[in-house]
């Protein structure tokens, strides 16, 4: 069993202050071209790989994924961020409704959030009885069994986040027409109880952090040292390697051959900036 939450941040700290932008970026480059490598090799290998990520509103899931999908190709690096299930998929056997998302060969498919969210939300906001959570965590070590016999490489990842960086962050968000979609009311219901979450994660972890497919926890109360701490993590999971780069070399223009460019009354969009 790992270590607890509270553990792991205090021996694993992830470094003091902010990163400088500049340095951020220099490292999330030499980190893009290894993703790009490693797609390379998902596809002409045929591997699945699939990656959960879990935490609080506000811990950074969504920034995380997008710096790591920001530079490789959407039909391989695939997001999977579903809604609340529909009256059909509440009739179905939970897990249902995330299985037909897992990868095929050559994928990668990211969960922003998962089948998690009955040990998760679903339990602390009362959406399902305990009777349900009991059952799912008894079940799921199972199921992941099954998906890494299938041959998905399977990595679960928790961000971290402390109660007052989680605080400036759902703050920032009123303020921010930019981020004002992220808050929902249930968000806001969800933030009142917050040692009800640590009860349900210390028992997720409890029942679910497996030899087979463990859990890895990132601070992630420094959003640019998180990202790029869990992708170099990512990349030392996963046995890739760089294959031959391709010669590129692009191809001589065809000749007009009398092509003119046509007099159309363009509807051009207005040079505002």
């Amino acid at each position: 069993m790992a270590k607890t939450t509270k553990q792991a941040m205090e021996s694993h700290p992830g470094g003091e202050g902010k990163l400088s932008h500049k340095k951020y970026l220099k490292e999330l480059f030499n980190l893009h071209v290894e993703l790009v490598k490693l797609q390379e090799w998902v596809v002409t290998t045929g591997c699945k790989i699939c990656i959960i990520f879990e935490g609080r509103d506000g811990a950074g899931k969504g920034g995380t994924i997008k710096a790591i999908t920001e530079r490789v190709s959407p039909r391989v690096f695939r997001v999977v961020a579903l809604p609340a299930p529909t009256e059909r998929e509440k009739s179905q056997m939970f897990i249902q409704r995330y299985i037909q998302y897992l990868p095929a060969a050559g994928e990668v498919v990211i969960f922003d959030r998962s089948w998690y969210n009955r040990a998760g939300v679903e339990r602390v906001m009362g959406f399902c009885n305990e009777q349900a959570v009991a059952k799912f965590l008894e079940a799921v070590p199972l199921v992941e069994e099954a998906i890494a016999d299938s041959g998905i490489i399977l990595i679960k990842y928790w961000l971290e986040v402390s109660p007052e960086e989680q605080t400036r962050r759902l703050k920032a968000r009123i303020d921010d027409g930019r981020k004002t979609w992220k808050l929902s009311g249930m968000d806001l219901k969800s933030y009142s109880r917050w040692y009800d979450y640590s009860r349900a994660r210390d028992e997720m972890f409890l029942a679910t952090d497996t030899d087979l497919a463990p859990w890895y926890v990132a601070n992630s109360n420094i959003k640019r040292r998180a990202r790029l701490n869990i992708i170099s993590h990512l990349l030392s999971k996963i046995p890739y390697e760089a294959l031959p780069p391709k010669k590129v070399k692009l191809p001589e223009r065809q000749k007009a051959a009398g092509y003119q460019d046509p007099h159309y009354p363009y509807k051009y969009v207005p040079e505002q900036f």
